[in-house]
């Protein structure tokens, strides 16, 4: 079936008429992508001559570094592919020393023109017409086409839009795309992130996003058909040049100068360890701010406003392998994991067959918006500053009333940026029941084996039990706190753990985990809960991480401080 897949996806697009016209005025930028394509390439070349050009050392160094990576990275990839474009590199590194600043420029203007193709994503208006009419049939298509025939003779797909929720001012979100530019920056969980998210989008009347995607999630051609025709453009994180980092920067600024909704993962990657990102790498996002500066010095005040968003899911597809890449400490040096659950037909297969018997599996919480210097936004759009007036954005890229462009002026205007979005996220992330049972139960290892350090711990597979009427009444115990904090503002409560007996939520996360992992997470052994798996347990409980010590009681605050000391470390 995927070489049938392959073929039928390798050739050129054609829809039928039925789907609708062409562009109007009121759609999304998005919509006008195709037609802007070649121009903003043709500007990311300019800007990256502009940058590199001016000064013969930089140039240099540049294309000198960018060889010497290319080199190693290609040779190490070791195929027809990599062997044909290695000459080329080699050639140029041989060339580098006798060339002319002209011959120089004009390589940097071929590789830049190169780099900027291979980023450069599609959208097609027909295909996204398609996909409203086919959502939520489609989002299964994509993550799982093998069982595509199943569900659709099932009649799942109606399912999706109880299981996945949206939450937060939505309105208000939707008046701010008609004023300004959305920058969506949500946590990211999985690499199902983009897909529920451009799910979401559609159903709530939210404008799509172009967004980023590693060029590894492309190989798919199921998948990179709809992220290729949907706004995705490519990300090669095994390409370290400079030149191209530079390149990606400056396409992702120039698609929100033109107002293009955009979205970023500040994380950088999936959060190993499922705690809420703290710290946050806003490279890309940082060019929406760079994008603002360089918009008000053209004279055009369009706003951008960040949005900050949490993916919270009961089951996570890719657990098993993002809590043992953290254990391991790999996770600090891999960014890329190839062999995943994501990539495994079988694994996507058994996880959306265990999602559409779950409630609330995915609750995607919208923050509230903010400028790109921290204040809150109101409904028409306005920045409001600490004392409570309307302040002119403008105003912070302004040096005697001009607005200019400072990179490192705009840099620390980021990394506040950052500070204020990973607060928002613990603000507004939503507690899920499955990380709450897991929360107790691994409160309850760690209080058995005080003697223990983390990985001791970790190992202890199968020897500690809870019983079941203590872990019930800890839930239901722990499920109060987390409701005070709620009304305090502080966090955010599931509707499964609001709604449910304290009984029915360990009945349920008890389920759901058998039901999905390959591992046993935790079983019932008579009147006894027996903890199998510590990874999978601290792996969904240190979403809770941040309120462990006031989710306990007397008696656990002990073991509830070990846990806030040890996530600290680990």
């Amino acid at each position: 079936m995927r070489s049938i897949v392959h073929r039928l996806l390798s050739r050129p697009l054609r829809l039928p008429a039925i789907l609708g016209p062409r562009p109007r005025p009121g759609d999304p930028q998005i919509f006008r992508f195709n037609s802007e394509r070649e121009q903003i390439i043709a500007e990311v070349v300019r800007r990256t001559e502009e940058y590199f050009a001016a000064d013969p050392k930089r140039l240099m160094y540049a294309l000198n570094e960018a060889g010497h990576a290319e080199i190693r990275r290609l040779s190490a990839q070791g195929d027809a592919e990599a062997d044909q474009a290695l000459g080329s590199w080699r050639r140029l590194v041989k060339r580098l020393g006798k060339m002319s600043h002209e011959e120089r420029t004009e390589s940097l203007r071929a590789i830049s023109r190169g780099m900027a193709e291979d980023i450069a994503g599609n959208f097609d208006a027909r295909v996204y017409k398609l996909a409203t009419r086919l959502i939520p049939g489609v989002l299964t298509a994509v993550m799982n086409p093998m069982g595509l025939p199943n569900q659709l003779l099932a009649g799942g797909f109606s399912q999706l839009d109880a299981l996945i929720s949206a939450e937060g001012p939505l309105d208000k979100l939707r008046r701010l795309a008609q004023i300004g530019t959305l920058v969506l920056v949500p946590t990211h969980s999985s690499n199902l992130d983009s897909v529920a998210l451009g799910y979401v989008l559609m159903r709530e009347n939210l404008p799509p996003v172009v967004y980023g995607a590693g060029k590894n999630l492309f190989s798919n051609p199921l998948i990179s058909f709809f992220m290729h025709n949907l706004g995705a453009y490519r990300v090669d994180r095994r390409v370290s040049a400079v030149l191209y980092k530079e390149a990606l920067k400056t396409y992702s600024c120039l698609m929100i100068e033109r107002g293009y909704h955009s979205l970023f993962f500040p994380g950088g990657t999936r959060s190993r360890s499922n705690m809420i990102e703290r710290k946050l790498k806003l490279g890309l996002a940082g060019t929406a701010v760079e994008a603002f500066s360089r918009n008000q010095a053209r004279g055009l005040h369009r706003p951008v406003f960040f949005v900050p968003a949490t993916l919270n899911y009961a089951l996570v597809l890719e657990a098993e392998t993002l809590i043992e890449d953290h254990l391991k400490g790999a996770g600090q040096a891999r960014y890329i994991i190839d062999d995943d659950e994501f990539s495994r037909v079988d694994r996507v297969y058994a996880f959306m067959t265990k999602l559409v018997t779950l409630r609330s599996a995915l609750v995607v919480r919208f923050g509230d918006a903010m400028d790109p210097f921290c204040n809150p936004v109101d409904d028409e759009g306005r920045s409001i500053a600490p004392s409570g007036q309307p302040v002119d954005p403008g105003s912070y890229v302004s040096r005697r009333g001009v607005a200019t462009v400072d990179p490192a002026r705009d840099a620390g205007y980021t990394r506040e940026l950052g500070d204020a979005i990973a607060r928002v996220y613990q603000r507004e992330t939503v507690i899920i029941w499955t990380q709450l049972v897991a929360h107790v139960l691994y409160r309850h290892l760690v209080f058995a084996t005080p003697e223990l350090d983390l990985f001791s711990r970790q190992r202890r597979r199968g020897e500690v039990a809870m019983p079941r009427d203590q872990l019930v009444r800890e839930v239901a115990e722990a499920r109060d706190r987390l409701l005070f904090a709620e009304a305090e503002g502080r966090v955010r409560v599931g509707p499964v753990l609001r709604s449910q007996s304290p009984e029915r939520i360990v009945s349920e996360a008890l389920s759901a985990w058998r039901d999905y992992h390959t591992k046993i997470v935790a079983r019932e052994v008579g009147d006894d809960v027996l903890i199998e798996d510590p990874n999978l347990l601290l792996f969904y409980q240190n979403r809770l991480l941040p309120w462990a010590e006031e989710l306990a009681t007397e008696e656990t605050l002990a073991a509830a401080r070990s846990i806030v000391n040890q996530g600290g470390k680990a």
